[in-house]
């Protein structure tokens, strides 16, 4: 067997996109008619709640909820408020979703539901528009982990405490010292 050269693929994270830069393509995602309604809202759950794509293409009608008005997405625990106007945009994709009235998807439950066999991928789909997923959900953590102490970001956005708060560190979050748990007493 011939010997085969397999090129290396760095596994860091790139570098993230500036704040500016993430929130206009947020803007473009929830704004643009002209991008197909499941892809505008994927986006916008990459750049608002660094969410992977992996983590994004498992998400059930079960984790959108609409709940005394307003509307939540099940990404860890408790659930995320979504801010108007993608909260209107991730109802109208619940209520729009395609190829669940076939023979083989007759129950199915997938908030986005697959594609069928050569038709490109969730990150191959955003790259072609323009969004660039990586970078923008690096971004997105780290304007999170500054806003909000990382155990907190963690269990609300499915992240496990200790890569939160490596972020936080690298980004110079002020929540280092923050105690997790319940503060109640």
């Amino acid at each position: 067997m011939r010997k085969v050269a397999v090129p290396h693929r760095s596994t860091s994270d790139p570098a993230p996109l500036a704040q500016h830069q993430r929130l206009t393509l947020l803007r473009q995602a929830v704004d643009q008619c002209g991008i197909p309604l499941q892809n505008r809202v994927v986006a916008a759950l990459v750049l608002l709640y660094a969410q992977p794509l992996t983590r994004i293409a498992r998400l059930t009608t079960d984790d959108a909820l609409h709940e005394d008005g307003e509307v939540l997405v099940r990404l860890g625990e408790p659930p995320s408020p979504v801010p108007e106007p993608l909260a209107g945009l991730l109802l109208t994709c619940l209520d729009q979703r395609p190829n669940t009235r076939t023979a083989t998807n007759p129950n199915a439950r997938w908030l986005f539901s697959g594609r069928r066999a050569g038709q490109p991928t969730l990150e191959l789909r955003l790259r072609h528009l323009g969004f660039p997923t990586q970078r923008g959900r690096t971004a997105a953590i780290r304007h999170l982990v500054l806003q909000a102490p990382a155990p907190v970001i963690a269990r609300m956005l499915g992240y496990h405490d200790d890569t939160t708060a490596q972020l936080a560190a690298e980004a110079g979050g002020a929540w280092r010292h923050y105690a997790p748990g319940d503060h109640t007493r």
